[in-house]
C-alpha cells in the first residue's frame, strides 16, 4: 500500500504520471512529493511506486 495525502491505496506498480492521470490532477499544476524529496516533473514517467512509498500531491491554484 502507498500512502498519497494521508489515505492508503493500492497503486504499487504505477508510476507517478500514471498515477496523476487516472486521478484527475493536470501535472502542469501539480507538485509531487515522494517520501519527502520533491520529485521532478522530468522523472514523473520513469518513477514507480513500491509499497511503503508516501505522496503528497499539492495543487496549485490561481488567484487574485
Amino acid at each position: 500500500m502507498i500512502k498519497i495525502n494521508g489515505i492508503e491505496k493500492d497503486s504499487a506498480g504505477k508510476s507517478v504520471a500514471e498515477f496523476l492521470a487516472e486521478n484527475g490532477y493536470d501535472i502542469k499544476r501539480v507538485a509531487v512529493e515522494m517520501n519527502e524529496d520533491i520529485l521532478p516533473k522530468s522523472q514523473y514517467e520513469s518513477t514507480f511506486l513500491k509499497d511503503g512509498d508516501v505522496i503528497e500531491v499539492v495543487s496549485f491554484v490561481g488567484g487574485g
